[in-house]
């Protein structure tokens, strides 16, 4: 757990966290689709968890959410502060390196959507996607495949798969939802999201 963990608020509800890009030149439907999810979890009453940006697909989500009054927590470094650009009208943390974000990130969130996004996004659920495979969590991993974004990602782990590198098991670390209501619906259908599950990482 990190050391920076009694500076956040105590929230007791669920919390999901939401990788995704932070470029405002992403089409505008990666957009509208990050922001609608972040409405959708401030109506759940759940607590959103993010990249504390304000820009691109991050700041889309965390502005709905928090304009819907859910609660919201960014972590960023702070080399990024500039730019991406922090979104401090919600509780944000700054750490010192990307490994601490990740590791609040993940210890404060109970499920995973990972939103359309660029090499950061890929590399925070490849991280994420290798520890389950190692068996460390068992926190659903929900990819929310806008207009199939990610369906070329989920050829290469199939191809690893065909390849002998990754057993065929693997290819049930994850869902897949095609619109932030499958999402939604994901998320609470899945019996392993439970606030704050203690694992072995």
């Amino acid at each position: 757990m990190s050391l920076l963990e009694p500076r956040i608020a105590p929230f007791d509800g669920l919390s999901v966290c939401l990788f995704c890009g932070s470029s405002d030149a992403a089409d505008p439907k990666y957009t509208q689709a990050a922001a609608d999810f972040g409405r959708a979890t401030a109506h759940a009453g759940w607590r959103l968890v993010y990249g504390g940006g304000g820009v691109g697909l991050m700041g889309a989500s965390a502005r709905a959410a928090h304009e819907a009054g859910g609660r919201v927590l960014g972590v960023m470094p702070g080399f990024l502060r500039s730019r991406e650009r922090l979104f401090d009208e919600v509780e944000t943390l700054v750490v010192t390196s990307m490994h601490e974000r990740k590791q609040i990130m993940y210890d404060q969130s109970d499920a995973f959507v990972v939103a359309p996004g660029g090499i950061g996004t890929l590399e925070e659920v490849v991280e994420l996607l290798s520890w389950k495979r190692l068996d460390l969590h068992g926190k659903p991993v929900i990819f929310l495949n806008i207009d199939g974004f990610w369906d070329t990602f989920f050829d290469l782990m199939r191809h690893s798969v065909a390849s002998g590198f990754t057993p065929d098991t693997f290819l049930q670390a994850w869902t897949i939802a095609d619109t932030v209501e499958q999402a939604i619906d994901q998320m609470t259908a899945d019996p392993n999201t439970a606030p704050l599950q203690h694992d072995q990482r």
